[in-house]
C-alpha cells in the first residue's frame, strides 16, 4: 500500500473577502473530491483571503500508478478554473 500526498499553495485571484475564498475553494475542493475520490482540505493560510494551501491524499497499490494519479489531479486543479493561480506544489509519496 502506497500514500500519496499534494500540497498546494494558491492564490485566489477574484477573493476579495474570506466568503469570496471560501466559495471559490469549496467549489474547487467538492470538483476535485468527486472526479478523483481523494481527502481534501484547506491545511493553511485559512484566515488570509487571497492566499490559500490545500492537501489532497489519496491511496493506491503502486508507486508509479498514484504518481501519475496525483498528477491528473494538478492538470485538473491547473484547468478548473481561472479564480485561482498555483504558486507552489509538493507531492510526497510513502
Amino acid at each position: 500500500m502506497k500514500i500519496g500526498a499534494l500540497r498546494i499553495e494558491m492564490l485566489i485571484t477574484e477573493g476579495n473577502s474570506l466568503k469570496d475564498k471560501r466559495r471559490i475553494l469549496n467549489r474547487l475542493k467538492a470538483r476535485v473530491k468527486n472526479k478523483f475520490n481523494v481527502s481534501i482540505a484547506e491545511v493553511d493560510d485559512m484566515d488570509k483571503w487571497r492566499k490559500t494551501v490545500i492537501g489532497i491524499a489519496a491511496v493506491s497499490n503502486g508507486k508509479d500508478h498514484l504518481s501519475s494519479y496525483l498528477d491528473n489531479i494538478m492538470n485538473f486543479i491547473r484547468g478548473e478554473t481561472d479564480k485561482i493561480r498555483i504558486l507552489d506544489y509538493s507531492m510526497e509519496i510513502m
